[in-house]
């Protein structure tokens, strides 16, 4: 008999940091904060009220909110960790910089943090 898949997250998961840096010449810099939260189901996604990000030019900013949002639903999906997705992801720090910072490098930071947050569950908790 196998078990039913597990719940991710099982608990609040608090203060994921990932810097995403690749220096190249197509360099990649993206550094974010994340809050996973268990939900009822599914996956959703927010930035936490108030999150100023020093960047220009501004209009670029909502493109990389979701392109993190977007490699942390699709690490979340891989059928390798055997979970079942019931998490809401909070936005609680973001930081980009002129030269490096697009789209990709976001969306790599989103899936580096559900990567994580992944991990961490896999250890005793504390």
């Amino acid at each position: 008999m196998t078990s039913a898949p597990r719940r991710f997250p099982p608990y609040p998961i608090r203060g994921v940091r990932i810097l995403h840096q690749r220096q190249n010449c197509a360099p990649h810099f993206a550094e974010i904060e994340v809050d996973f939260e268990p939900a009822a189901e599914g996956f959703s996604f927010e930035v936490a009220e108030g999150l100023t990000v020093e960047y220009e030019p501004r209009g670029d900013l909502p493109g990389f909110f979701a392109a993190i949002a977007e490699g942390i639903e699709e690490q979340l999906s891989r059928p390798e960790h055997g979970v079942v997705t019931a998490a809401h992801a909070v936005l609680r720090r973001a930081r980009a910089e002129e030269f490096g910072s697009h789209d990709l490098a976001f969306r790599i930071a989103g899936y580096l943090a559900a990567r994580q947050a992944l991990e961490h569950t896999e250890s005793p908790h504390p």
